[in-house]
């Protein structure tokens, strides 16, 4: 058995079959596979555009009656851009929550000038949202 030399076409397509074993492999808690670039979003106007956009898309690719595999794959690749727009959205309407708070302390304590100034800043960012 060890004295007989394998063909090479057999080593390679064995060779082939376990690799593409090992790359099919299930990913492991925590592990992500990652082949896109997103769409980064450096503020909340562009991540609310980028997530309008890439979920109208996301809409037509999954309006199709059987999904294929390029199906599949342009779902995964869209997700990158709207994860990172959520991210930045997310991130935003944390700060926007505070500021919301510091309006109503200024209003309750009747600090006119605070509650303009923490007002403006939250409409500036609330109308990003919802204008």
């Amino acid at each position: 058995m060890f004295g007989r030399s394998i063909p090479a076409g057999t080593f390679a397509l064995a060779l082939g079959l376990a690799m593409g074993i090992a790359a099919a492999a299930p990913l492991s808690a925590g592990e992500r596979v990652e082949h896109y670039e997103a769409a980064q979003a450096e503020t909340l106007e562009q991540a609310v555009a980028n997530f309008s956009e890439y979920n109208a898309k996301l809409s037509e690719v999954l309006a199709q009656p059987d999904l294929t595999a390029n199906d599949l794959e342009a779902v995964h690749e869209l997700t990158y851009t709207l994860e990172d727009a959520l991210a930045k959205i997310r991130g935003d309407l944390a700060g926007l929550a505070e500021t919301l708070e510091a309006l109503h302390l200024a209003s309750e304590a009747h600090e006119a000038e605070a509650a303009e100034r923490h007002g403006a800043d939250y409409l500036a960012t609330a109308r990003t949202l919802v204008p």
